[in-house]
């Protein structure tokens, strides 16, 4: 190295130099090309598992493809049991048939009327279908019991025991009726002024009792289109048959069962048709079983005569306008809850002739709002004789306005 010259030393040099550079950029490559390697895998494991989700999805599509494929199953009806394993239905199509049905099926559910699904090509029976609904009739169906018992009524201590008799009593104690030899009481109407207690008494009913509790407003059953009200009618009593034993509650019922008349309006002839209906499956030639009505109105005197004779409605309940001892009962009930300041009920009473139960508690309520706008805790008698003067003065104004305007009118 000594004995070399200078110009050989400085290639020498710059050979280690090139060396040194080209190691390091080696490195650089081979880091770089590491890094390329690994998110090649895991690009592999991303498009792996890609692969896989899609393979999942088109076997999903062809599955979806190949039941649309698949023809449509024809709807029957059961119509009769053979015994050699045979069924008898009748299509939706029209014709009756004589067919089979898969073993893996239960033979108790296909009994005449179920709805069954054929296969269109062999016409055997391969699925029973849930019986046919609407699901306005299954949301008639009271869950929740309304938390109404029969101390909350006041002054209707007759009506409360002839419903319990009526309503209650077949569904606790059936043997009494048969010892008796005679059938239950299967309908009551209950008859009488708004805001006396009707719908009041349907709660306590429903609280009270363990049947199916099965509400209706009878304006519900009116609908647009022909045969809908009464196909209605119709599923709200297979629902109370399943449900037995069942009452059903229909409020306001002269919405439907008003007297017919010769009328030439399509929307009348409708309500009729809905009406007839409700008349067939009160009292029909199919029994109704455990199945009880309980039926409201404030208009007796314009429903129809053949929904009033005995074995539709069987029990008529009159619910008055309370009197003076019934109205104390209804003060202090609705009363006790409240803070009261030297408040004598009894003079409420006697001030308040002629008021519902409703009107009572519209009363009470006036009167805690009386106290509540002048920030007391406690409700007086002022607040009470305040409360008196706005709803019963209300009421003697309207029907000073009612006389007025038939006098002048």
């Amino acid at each position: 190295m000594e004995n070399m010259s200078p110009s050989v030393l400085k290639k020498i040099e710059d050979l280690k130099k090139e060396i040194k550079i080209l190691k390091e950029e080696n490195t650089k490559t081979k880091r770089n090309l590491m890094w390329k390697v690994r998110k090649l895998e895991k690009d592999k494991v991303l498009l792996e598992n890609e692969k896989m989700r899609i393979e999942r999805e088109v076997k999903s599509l062809r599955g979806e493809i190949e039941r649309f494929r698949s023809p449509p199953l024809v709807i029957a009806t059961v119509t009769e049991l053979l015994d050699d394993g045979k069924v008898v239905v009748k299509s939706s199509t029209g014709p009756h048939f004589v067919i089979g049905y898969s073993r893996f099926l239960d033979e108790k559910s296909l009994e005449p009327g179920a709805r069954v699904a054929l296969n269109q090509q062999t016409f055997s029976i391969v699925n029973v279908l849930p019986s046919e609904k609407d699901p306005l009739v299954t949301g008639m169906e009271v869950e929740d019991k309304p938390g109404v018992n029969y101390e909350q009524i006041g002054g209707l201590e007759e009506q409360v025991v002839e419903i319990k008799e009526t309503v209650e009593l077949p569904l606790k104690k059936p043997e009494l009726f048969t010892k008796i030899g005679i059938e239950p009481p299967k309908g009551v109407l209950l008859y009488g002024p708004p805001g006396t207690g009707k719908t009041l008494l349907a709660k306590a009913v429903a609280e009270e009792t363990h049947a199916t509790f099965i509400k209706i407003v009878a304006s519900e059953f009116v609908k647009k289109y022909i045969g809908e009200g009464a196909r209605l009618v119709r599923g709200v009593f297979e629902l109370a048959k399943e449900k037995a034993p069942s009452i059903i509650f229909i409020d306001e019922i002269d919405a439907i069962a008003a007297k017919r008349l010769k009328s030439s309006t399509s929307g009348d002839r409708e309500v009729q048709r809905t009406l007839m209906q409700l008349l067939a499956e009160m009292d029909g030639f199919e029994g109704r079983g455990d199945v009880g009505i309980v039926a409201a109105t404030n208009r007796p005197d314009i429903l129809d005569p053949a929904l009033l004779r005995p074995g539709r409605f069987d029990r008529f309940i009159e619910v008055p306008i309370p009197n003076e001892v019934g109205r104390m009962e209804i003060l202090k009930i609705h009363s006790t809850n409240m803070s009261l300041e030297e408040v004598d009920l009894q003079t409420i009473a006697n001030l308040t002739e002629g008021a519902s139960g409703a009107d009572l508690k519209a009363i009470c309520t006036e009167a805690g709002m009386f106290a509540i706008r002048e920030e007391r805790t406690v409700v007086t008698m002022n607040d009470f004789m305040d409360a008196v003067d706005k709803i019963i003065g209300m009421e003697r104004e309207e029907e000073m306005r009612k006389e007025a305007g038939v006098m002048y009118g």
